[in-house]
């Protein structure tokens, strides 16, 4: 009789032991899987200062169970149509008009996720020191997307080299036929974005994005001839589809972007190129 007690007793232990070791397992299990649980996010950004900025917050968000997958771009328009058809979930490149601009052109409809920076906008020179020593008839390579080119004659405009026809539109893209002045008899040519650092080979000064200055070791602040100020309208922007802009990685990635962390990189790393918004 003590035989048959003795046997329940123990059957009773190891089954509440092998219970335990299931339960522990499974615990230890749904724990790993959710240590394990990532999500990667492709973003498409420009080299300088796009790629290194989020380069900075990526191990912050790998804590938070985000793979950042930077894939650096070039070619803006295709990196729009690229985060547009899903092959990219954002992009960090842009400013508000250009985003604008390609919506339309395009028929996108990418939208904003987060402001982060400004990026002044220049105006460089291998053969001047001052802007007011360009010759007349001096050649100037500007950007040839319609939004940065009238960005460009707007910065000409403000420092009286040029003057530019403004009417009463607001938020105009103007070209060549809206300069009532050019008394210097400027020559302004277009150029693709990337290859304006180039230029300055040939032309007389070139009108740069910020980024593209930074890549070819040129600092705004120091180097360019004449330059926005801090009040541009041209924000750097986060964007996204618009089916995708509320999701929780990428919200995670703008609020990434926005720390005090963040602020304090870009202020010391480009010494006032490049000016937080946020």
């Amino acid at each position: 009789m003590k035989k048959k007690y003795l046997f329940i007793f123990f059957s009773l232990i190891l089954f509440i032991l092998s219970a335990c070791s299931s339960s522990s397992g499974e615990a230890l299990k749904k724990e790993e899987n959710q240590q394990n649980h990532s999500v990667t996010l492709r973003i498409g950004a420009s080299s300088t200062p796009h790629a290194e900025i989020l380069e900075f917050i990526k191990p912050t968000l790998k804590k938070e169970g985000i793979n950042l997958d930077i894939q650096t771009i070039t070619d803006g328009i295709q990196t729009n149509e690229n985060t547009a058809n899903g092959e990219l979930d954002a992009n960090f490149f842009q400013h508000t008009p250009f985003l604008k601009q390609t919506n339309k052109d395009s028929g996108l409809n990418l939208v904003k996720v987060e402001g982060i920076h400004i990026e002044p906008f220049g105006v460089y020179s291998k053969k001047v020191n001052s802007i007011k020593s360009l010759k007349k008839g001096a050649s100037i390579a500007l950007p040839n997307d319609p939004v940065n080119f009238s960005r460009a004659l707007e910065l000409f405009d403000a420092n009286q080299i040029i003057e530019l026809d403004k009417g009463d539109a607001q938020n105009k893209q103007f070209t060549l036929e809206d300069i009532k002045k050019n008394p210097q008899e400027l020559e302004f040519i277009k150029v693709d974005g990337p290859l304006l650092p180039r230029s300055l080979d040939d032309a007389d000064a070139a009108a740069i994005n910020t980024n593209y200055a930074l890549e070819a070791k040129l600092n705004p602040k120091e180097d360019a001839l004449i330059i926005e100020d801090d009040h541009s309208p041209y924000v750097n922007i986060l964007v996204s589809r618009q089916d995708n802009k509320a999701n929780d990685s990428i919200q995670k990635l703008a609020k990434a972007l926005t720390t005090e962390e963040v602020k304090t990189f870009i202020n010391e790393h480009y010494k006032g190129a490049v000016v937080p918004v946020f």
